[in-house]
């Protein structure tokens, strides 16, 4: 029985020390050295003879107790859940999304954590969508905004097509406040005169100057004469990446990346300009109407340049305040936050950072 302290004894193990302290207490041993040799302490014998003595049982309690999460979820809920994402309408999203187009339809079934748990669990999690892990970058001094048409960033990325080595171009705009892009061209080469255009249709879109800082790398269609000259006449300040840094654009490089790794993205090249700009169509339509942006609390683009998404955050709010009191156990600590995110900033400065 040595090295036995602290460490869960069978009961015969139990029975078998205080019979053999007794017998060494008996014989003229001191009862703590008899218990120093079995490797316990003298308040564990003791409460083993006490527990003997009042026929209470010797087994120990941590071997025999099998504790159930009060919040578990029921086998007929995970199998919901797991029912739920493999709709078509969710098949090809993470819970991240699922969950809040749930709960626009009144439906609360489990925290966003319980669907990744059960996924994972299913070995379905790594088959949900085509996004690689994000990249930490470096951030250049920033721009807040408050509402929409303040603050846009825009830039271009290469489109493939049938031809080897040669692309189209995807101009592309992104208001940073609602995450809506405002405008979009393709072209089969780059331009600042393209540039030129694609901001004045959106002043005109939008029956004002459409933003009070445009920010973009440094290439040559982003300060291009024409280009600056547009700029300066819409009272639009231009704003630079830094050139010793290598993403100071993420705002545009992550509308990219979504933009590319969406469902809706195209396995093979383009024929032609006709279908490259057919499809930049359709997916700003998707983007815009139907993609939950995990940056403005899960709501679209469109919701949130519309002034709509204040309404829609409130009602889930009161939806899973709703959910806590109907079943308490299920929950540890508060509900999910889906408060109003009142500013967004283009690379958030290290100062403003750090006090965060």
């Amino acid at each position: 029985m040595g090295g036995q302290r602290g460490r869960l004894i069978p009961s015969d193990q139990r029975q078998l020390a205080i019979a053999l302290i007794q017998e060494a207490v008996a014989a003229g041993a001191r009862q703590h050295k008899a218990c120093e040799v079995l490797d316990i302490s003298a308040r564990t014998y003791h409460r083993w003879r006490d527990q003997q003595h009042s026929l209470d049982t010797l087994e120990d309690q941590r071997q025999t107790v099998l504790r159930t999460p009060a919040n578990r979820l029921t086998e007929a809920e995970r199998q919901q859940i797991m029912a739920v994402c493999n709709q078509p309408d969710y098949q090809d999203l993470p819970p991240s999304q699922i969950v809040p187009k749930l709960a626009d339809t009144g439906q609360y079934l489990a925290s966003e954590s319980t669907f990744y748990r059960i996924l994972k669990t299913a070995e379905q999690l790594h088959h949900r969508g085509r996004a690689k892990s994000p990249k930490t970058v470096a951030k250049p001094e920033g721009y807040r905004a408050t509402g929409p048409n303040q603050v846009y960033t825009w830039d271009i990325t290469y489109l493939a097509t049938t031809v080897k080595g040669r692309f189209y171009y995807l101009y592309l705009v992104e208001d940073i406040f609602s995450r809506k892009i405002v405008g979009w061209e393709v072209h089969d080469k780059e331009s600042a005169d393209h540039t030129s255009q694609l901001i004045d249709q959106i002043a005109l879109r939008e029956r004002h100057a459409p933003a009070q800082v445009l920010h973009s790398d440094n290439g040559s269609p982003m300060k291009g004469a024409t280009m600056l000259a547009t700029l300066q006449r819409l009272g639009i300040v231009p704003s630079f990446s830094r050139p010793s840094v290598s993403n100071d654009n993420p705002d545009s490089e992550s509308l990219f990346r979504t933009l590319k790794y969406a469902p809706k993205y195209p396995i093979r090249p383009f024929e032609g300009l006709a279908d490259a700009r057919q499809w930049v169509d359709d997916l700003a339509n998707w983007y815009n109407g139907e993609h939950r942006h995990s940056g403005i609390r899960f709501v679209t683009p469109n919701q949130r340049h519309q002034g709509e998404d204040q309404a829609i955050l409130q009602q889930r709010q009161a939806l899973y305040l709703e959910a806590r009191q109907k079943n308490p156990q299920r929950w540890a600590g508060n509900i999910r936050d889906w408060r109003y995110t009142e500013a967004v900033w283009l690379n958030l400065p290290k100062d403003i950072r750090a006090q965060n």
